[in-house]
């Protein structure tokens, strides 16, 4: 509630600045101007919405695949994580509004540069996330199952991967909450359609309402995604506590 009371004391002294002439309107439009945007533009912004959107869940999807078996591999074979650990953590150093240029310059203005690009944004935290996992996972229970002469993928399999969902989750809803980043940058970088698009030409036109009405479209893309994996985890991961106890 206090948030809630927070965010609309917030929107309540913007509209009131705006209002008031304080900031040109043309620079800063007011909440109900963006407001209005969002519903006479969306003749405009519901098809980018649905472009960017496509774009992320299937960058997500490949940057999930990808970074569970980079996870996986770098957990059971040192050699895959002497090679391998190096690599995933040099390619978060490289500036995506550098390489997405590059990226659209080689595979062209379609689909395929940004899925590449949302998967090099969110592949990382699920790598790194369920490598941890695996790693951190109860030494006792692996001693249990070795005395019980269990193979390396069985204990991988029923122990160390259910052990490491809480962690792999946790990547999955930080790779979720920055995917539209990557969608963004290919779409700036070049495109005919989605939210970065938009906030392009709605930039070029002085359309500065339409603009900050994509922001929040792109805001409530991720808000979004980040939900739908914590309800997945919840009904996945049901055996972990979900809320700390009270202090007394």
């Amino acid at each position: 509630m206090s948030a809630a009371l927070i965010v609309l004391a917030g929107l309540a002294g913007w509209e009131a600045i705006v209002r008031l002439g304080l900031v040109d309107d043309l620079i800063l439009p007011a909440p109900t101007q963006v407001a209005d945007s969002l519903w006479t533009d969306r003749g405009l912004l519901a098809p980018d919405l649905a472009t960017t959107t496509w774009e992320v869940l299937l960058g997500l999807a490949a940057a999930i695949a990808a970074g569970a078996l980079l996870g996986i591999a770098m957990h059971v074979s040192p050699r895959a994580r002497d090679a391998l650990r190096p690599l995933v953590i040099g390619s978060q150093a490289v500036p995506v509004p550098v390489i997405a240029p590059l990226v659209v310059l080689v595979l062209g203005f379609g689909l395929a540069p940004k899925v590449l690009l949302v998967a090099l944004v969110c592949f990382f935290p699920v790598a790194i996330n369920l490598y941890d996992g695996l790693r951190d996972t109860d030494a006792d229970a692996r001693k249990l199952l070795r005395s019980l002469d269990a193979t390396r993928w069985q204990t991988l399999r029923m122990l160390e991967l259910p052990s490491a969902l809480p962690a792999a989750f946790t990547g999955m809803k930080i790779a979720a909450a920055v995917a539209v980043i990557g969608a963004v940058f290919g779409e700036w970088s070049g495109s005919d359609a989605g939210l970065g698009h938009s906030l392009l030409t709605a930039n070029g036109q002085l359309a500065t309402a339409r603009a900050f009405a994509a922001t929040v479209l792109l805001f409530l893309l991720a808000v979004a995604l980040y939900g739908a994996f914590a309800l997945l985890e919840r009904r996945v991961v049901d055996w972990t506590p979900r809320s700390t106890p009270r202090s007394r």
